[in-house]
């Protein structure tokens, strides 16, 4: 029998307010235990959640941005359950009416198609604090710092059909809330997180199976690990003639293995009800439109952008596009060179190389888009080669100064025709095999030679004009 896999996503992503969703406490990152958790966030007796005007602002920009129902009037509820991290006994959510209604995302597939998936909603809510379990053996430890830091749920509709749409979708989304700079989405430190729910069915048939909810995971490797895993679990339950509960599972990285943590069927009512400390939200045409007027252009649009005016290749287009930092260093790069393909082979060549093996990210570069672009321009104007840009990249990443000093400093000058042209008959006339296979016709044996006048010339001849050379002398 064959299998289809059906999967939604509800992905969490942190709203980068600088204070909380309902008080004034900081959102920082790292800041020690319960020392960010105010008397609103713990909901203690005679305080008053107030609304960040900010959070709903950066709601909306998201809804635009998929074209989604922006709601003209949305509210809030309570949503009740009891946990330790769950100061309060609730948690400040929405339900019936969301800030962000139905929208969709358009994702690419491996094979180069697009695929259109739904998106239902996007509503506001507080986070609940965190429990720590690994520094207290046989207890736990809660920190509330988290506690009201306002998050934007966004639930998916069930149109996934493999694990890697669900990382492509995941991927968009956490592309884009970068973009509209609404989110940092630094997955280990938490905010950006999804959870998973997951069923299988015979090829086929209409009727969903019974999903599982796989909780709060932070990686896009782990999300594609943990619902090949549990697709694999559902299938074997199946043949084995049980039944697949509904219920919430753990993915365990270190033992690469989903688990129980708690049955859906067995779990209370939320029991939602509007919060009666919050008057609906208003939100005007006028101010939906003045939102609009400050949305950046979006990766799609910016891609299609590079593609068309300046003419970068699509797979280098989709490179480039997936970071808004990195798409604006390679457009400075390209303005301040004037060379557009210089600019794309080295961004996603050398640059990117480099950053990737110093587990570095676009902003931590120690080289600036201006200086890589000064460089390139001399590379251009053939004042260095391509063996000595390297040279002056690594003194410019190693803090050297600029182009125009390394090259000082150190000398570096290409090769005049005249000496290239020497070496070059140096070379024909000690490796007469080779000439006589390149006239019978064995074109690759031309890379031979320019290695070889390259080697002798300690990196210093230009790679164009020893091409040249060597074509007309072996004809």
């Amino acid at each position: 029998m064959e299998w289809e896999t059906v999967i939604g996503l509800e992905i969490h992503t942190q709203l980068a307010t600088k204070s909380k969703i309902f008080s004034g406490a900081s959102t920082a990152y790292g800041a020690v235990p319960n020392t960010q958790a105010c008397a609103v966030d713990l909901g203690l007796p005679g305080v008053l959640p107030v609304l960040n005007k900010e959070a709903v602002t950066m709601a909306i920009k998201f809804g635009l941005a998929i074209d989604a129902e922006v709601s003209r009037r949305s509210i809030f509820a309570r949503k009740n359950y009891f946990y330790p991290d769950l100061p309060k006994g609730y948690q400040i959510s929405q339900m019936d009416h969301p800030v962000v209604g139905v929208g969709s995302v358009e994702i690419e597939l491996e094979d180069g198609t697009t695929k259109t998936i739904g998106v239902i909603r996007a509503h506001l809510e507080e986070d609940a604090g965190k429990s720590l379990h690994e520094d207290y053996q046989g207890m736990t430890g809660i920190d509330l710092n988290r506690a009201g830091t306002p998050l934007l749920e966004i639930v998916s509709e069930p149109d996934l059909r493999s694990a890697k749409e669900a990382v492509a979708y995941m991927k968009k989304i956490h592309s884009l809330v970068r973009y509209l700079e609404i989110s940092d989405g630094n997955m280990q430190e938490g905010s950006f997180r999804c959870d998973a729910n997951v069923s299988v069915r015979p090829k086929g048939q209409k009727e969903l199976g019974t999903r599982a909810e796989l909780k709060n995971i932070n990686s896009f490797k782990f999300v594609e690990k943990a619902i090949n895993l549990e697709v694999e679990r559902q299938i074997d339950v199946i043949k084995s003639g049980g039944k697949v509960l509904q219920e919430t599972r753990l993915y365990d990285a270190d033992k690469n293995e989903t688990r129980s943590m708690r049955s859906k069927e067995e779990a209370m009512d939320y029991r939602y009800f509007p919060d009666p400390d919050l008057l609906p939200v208003e939100i005007s045409e006028e101010t939906i439109q003045e939102i609009q007027n400050t949305l950046p252009e979006l990766p799609a649009v910016k891609r299609a952008r590079f593609e068309k005016e300046l003419g970068v290749n699509s797979d280098a287009a989709h490179i480039l596009v997936s970071d808004r930092n990195l798409a604006d260093y390679f457009e400075t790069v390209a303005t301040v060179s004037g060379q557009v393909e210089y600019a794309v082979n080295w961004v996603t060549g050398e640059l990117l190389g480099r950053l990737n093996k110093e587990d570095k990210i676009i902003i931590e570069s120690p080289v600036s888009a201006e200086l890589l672009g000064g460089m390139l321009k001399r590379l251009a104007s053939n004042d260095i080669t391509s063996a000595m840009a390297k040279e002056v990249f690594a003194g410019m990443w190693n803090g050297e100064g600029d182009a125009d000093t390394i090259i000082e400093k150190r000398g570096l000058k290409p090769a005049d025709a005249g000496e290239v042209e020497k070496i070059i008959d140096e070379i024909i006339a000690n490796n007469p095999d080779q000439v006589e296979q390149f006239k019978a016709g064995k074109g690759k044996v031309m890379g031979f030679f320019v290695g070889q006048v390259m080697k002798a010339s300690k990196g210093k001849a230009d790679p164009a004009q020893v091409n040249k050379l060597l074509s007309e002398k072996l004809k």
